[in-house]
């Protein structure tokens, strides 16, 4: 331990002796140190583990912990994030499937050293757990069994997953434990340095014959060799791995010439050989397994396999803990998994595992979230999923009548981007009422293609009469709204290969195309077709060169054919970026940009057609104006809703005014926005109509 990480716990733990103790005993926590030094754990870890039962360092201390000391702040996060799953157990009693607690555990800590840590100290406790009272030590033996086996399992850490289960299931189910230790002819100390005896004799008869070999094995535990009688269905005589080796050598050859070193010193068991190198499993997994007569007259396996095989099986597709435990394949954990057995293999080897730690931020991004119902039950969602996801996730009729949802017991919007462990409850209403403006992805409310998949199917059951008349009503609302009521139809029917005008209408309404898409290829068709029209009015020019490519201004606008022009916005407009544009060539201002469906340009260009340019958006990083007309009922914190609304997309208000409007208790607002493009601004609109009292919103 480094002096700085020294002089950070020395005075932690004399003030803890001081007060009595730590929270846990000092013989838990020395044993816990014990099994972290067995698996070479840094001072990082060290020192997190002591930290983690002292008492609680106050708030300037804790900031001057994570200022000096990121990384054991991080790992003391880790610490507390898991008693949520810890807590989460207990809730549930130890009912259902685990596999989600384990997943969550892994995705709420970010330092994947917490979890050797977390093992250590629960087999501390469980060796301690005699001393407790019945009902504690059953509630820590289920929690072992459920949680820390696994995962010392998957890790591949042998040395502490074997004393889990076996203490586990002492506690758990006594009387079958001492039937089958009671059945074993030797204690495992005994059977143990019979496999050192095995080790040495097979390691030089292997050499004698000119093969590099490395062999290694345990003898098979008390939970193991239950499990393996259930699985099986058969007594404990009939097991032959009760001690087994494992020998590695460098390629296939060497594989079958080990195989018949094994066979001259030791008789075979007839029947008991399989080669899964000539014929693997279904999963990939290859080696040789053969079972002898050994030394004392005893049975013994031996495995034999190639380094790349044993790899394979590690880390691989054929990884051990797959089989055992079952259940469906998940890459990203599985990719956290083998990242944090290189880490532990790391520092059990001695090496540096800087590098490998250090890529965890890049390598191991999650691509999945652990969220939790009511109950407890984890639910496994895509990235930047939604409560209406998880409404669809825990069942289709749930989600088409979710009204609202509460994260962790606040009310959100439905389109909040959930995180592992929000605990999530859906209001629902009586009646399946699902929104067509779900469907459209600018919205944000589906993140799942699943869940998207079956709000479409939803309205794929209604009649086409319907279907038609939403569509045709949020296409309207949409191009009322940036003022191309009168657009032709033809180029978007064209763009979106739609027979029909009802047929486009339809599209809209399932959600295949969004309305922004029509309302923006209708207004790319109309600026192309004024810019025609203009063209053939203007008067013949004299012969030119040809037109030069288009360059960028010190604007963001690119003019075909000028430079060195004045570029500005029309206010009488105020296009943004995204939308059809056109230039007007004005007498003292440079060129000014509108709209291509601008009534002050219309007006303009039909008086001097030879003014207008093409113009064409450049550069659009910057910020611009826009304003809107928000109409509806006067009602307490509208105001309020819209801003939070306005801040939570990204965008900025310059300026609120409230005008009259008709009737009691209604009210007219003009907000004068900052937004990023028309894209943004079309999906503010969209959701503030979505805000309840709010009647209809749209450009000024």
């Amino acid at each position: 331990m480094t002096p700085a990480l020294r002089a950070l716990v020395a005075p932690a733990l004399r003030e803890a002796a001081a007060a009595g103790g730590p929270a846990e005993p000092w013989p838990v926590l020395a044993d816990t140190l014990q099994s972290l030094a067995l698996l070479n754990a840094d001072a990082d870890v060290v020192a997190a583990a002591i930290l983690h039962v002292l008492p609680e360092p106050e708030a300037g201390a804790a900031a001057a912990l994570a200022r000096d000391h990121p990384a054991v702040a991080s790992l003391l996060e880790g610490q507390r994030a898991a008693r949520q799953v810890w807590a989460l157990h207990a809730e549930r009693g130890g009912r259902g499937s685990q596999e989600g607690l384990r997943r969550l555990l892994l995705a709420i800590v970010r330092d994947l050293r917490v979890v050797p840590i977390l093992l250590a100290r629960q087999l501390a406790h469980m060796r301690a757990a005699a001393a407790r009272p019945e009902a504690e030590r059953r509630e820590l033996a289920l929690l072992t069994r459920d949680l820390h086996a696994p995962l010392a399992n998957r890790l591949g850490i042998w040395q502490l997953k074997w004393e889990l289960e076996d203490l586990a299931f002492r506690y758990l189910d006594p009387a079958t434990y001492r039937r089958i230790a009671g059945l074993l002819d030797d204690k495992r100390s005994g059977r143990e340095r019979y496999i050192e005896q095995v080790k040495r004799t097979l390691g030089e008869a292997l050499a004698a014959q000119g093969l590099r070999a490395d062999v290694a094995g345990r003898p098979k535990h008390i939970y193991s060799i239950w499990k393996k009688m259930q699985r099986k269905n058969v007594p404990i005589g009939e097991l032959y791995d009760l001690r087994a080796v494992r020998v590695l050598v460098d390629d296939i050859p060497a594989c079958y010439a080990a195989l018949g070193v094994v066979h001259a010193l030791w008789t075979p068991v007839p029947s008991e050989f399989d080669d899964y190198i000539a014929r693997p499993k279904r999963n990939d997994y290859r080696s040789l397994h053969t079972a002898v007569i050994g030394p004392e007259g005893k049975t013994l396996e031996v495995q034999i396999r190639t380094f790349d095989m044993h790899e394979q099986a590690e880390l691989g597709v054929a990884a051990h803990w797959r089989y055992k435990e079952g259940g469906a394949g998940d890459a990203a954990l599985e990719r956290k998994i083998e990242w944090m057995r290189r880490l532990i293999e790391s520092h059990q080897e001695g090496g540096d595992d800087g590098s490998l730690a250090g890529a965890l931020d890049t390598e191991l991004v999650e691509d999945r979230i652990y969220t939790l119902t009511p109950m407890g039950e984890v639910i496994d969602l895509p990235r930047g999923a939604t409560p209406l996801d998880f409404a669809y996730h825990v069942h289709t009729m749930v989600g088409h009548r979710c009204r609202g949802a509460k994260v962790n017991g606040r009310i959100v919007p439905l389109d909040h981007r959930l995180r592992s462990g929000d605990r999530v409850e859906i209001l629902t209403g009586k009646t399946a009422e699902p929104r067509r403006d779900w469907l459209v992805a600018a919205n944000g409310y589906l993140a799942s293609g699943r869940s998207r998949d079956k709000v479409r199917a939803w309205f794929h059951k209604l009649d086409r009469e319907r279907n038609v008349q939403a569509g045709r009503e949020l296409l309207e609302r949409e191009l009322k709204r940036l003022g191309l009521q009168q657009a032709d139809p033809a180029p978007a029917l064209k763009r979106f290969h739609a027979a029909t005008l009802d047929d486009l209408y339809v599209l809209v309404a399932l959600g295949d195309v969004g309305p922004h898409q029509v309302v923006r290829a209708l207004g790319e068709a109309e600026a192309d077709a004024k810019a025609a029209a203009q063209k053939t009015a203007a008067a013949p020019a004299p012969p030119r060169t040809p037109p030069r490519a288009p360059r960028r201004t010190s604007s963001e606008f690119s003019v075909v054919g000028v430079d060195n022009l004045l570029v500005q916005i029309a206010r009488c407009c105020r296009p943004l970026p995204g939308e059809a544009i056109v230039g007007y060539l004005t007498r003292s201002r440079g060129v000014s940009v509108h709209r291509a469906d601008c009534a002050a340009f219309e007006r303009l260009a039909a008086r001097e057609p030879q003014r207008v340019l093409p113009v064409e958006w450049g550069g659009t990083g910057g910020a611009h104006e826009a304003e809107a007309v928000v109409e509806g009922i006067d009602r307490r914190h509208l105001l309020k809703d819209l801003t939070n609304l306005i801040a939570q997309e990204d965008a900025h208000v310059l300026a609120i005014h409230s005008e009259g409007a008709r009737g009691v208790g209604r009210v007219r607002l003009r907000l004068q926005l900052r937004v990023h493009d028309h894209g943004q601004f079309a999906r503010l609109l969209g959701k503030m109509e979505a805000i309840p009292g709010v009647e209809r919103a749209k450009r000024a």
